[in-house]
């Protein structure tokens, strides 16, 4: 997919309105995110995805041909870099929102993996006089600390 414009200056204005829509979507993530409320993320996730493959592309085919942008005027131009800053600005947000999202998250899962394993308790031994030990390894779930 690609944007089909007439001349540079159609390109730009397009593009402006690509990154803006994308903007508006991600920043909507983030602040789904920061509520913690990860689900309603989800529901333009279709939309987002087709259009951040299309910024992509575009932004690919930009920078291997300037002209495709070169000819549209300084202003256009300079709403188009506008555009991109305000873009990378939620980008960031949006990163540091899923990153504390994952902390909490792992944060949550280790606690319980932790508790099932401090509920735990096996034999060590066989025998009237057999011990139990609760040594904490987490048997049923496991956790990847790389992750």
């Amino acid at each position: 997919m690609a944007i089909a414009a007439k001349n540079p200056e159609d390109r730009v204005e397009q593009l402006i309105l690509l990154t803006e829509r994308l903007t508006e979507l991600v920043a909507e993530q983030a602040q789904a995110f920061e509520q913690r409320r990860p689900q309603d993320a989800a529901a333009k996730l279709e939309e987002t995805s087709r259009l951040a493959n299309l910024y992509r592309h575009e932004s690919t085919r930009v920078r291997a041909e300037p002209g495709l942008v070169g000819g549209a005027p300084l202003a256009l131009r300079t709403r188009l870099v506008r555009a991109t800053e305000a873009f990378d600005a939620v980008l960031a947000r949006q990163g540091r929102a899923i990153e504390a999202a994952r902390t909490v998250t792992e944060g949550l899962v280790k606690a319980i993996a932790d508790e099932v394993a401090s509920q735990r308790s096996r034999g060590v031994s066989y025998g009237p006089t057999a011990k139990a030990s609760t040594d904490g390894t987490a048997t049923a779930i496991t956790l990847n600390q790389r992750a």
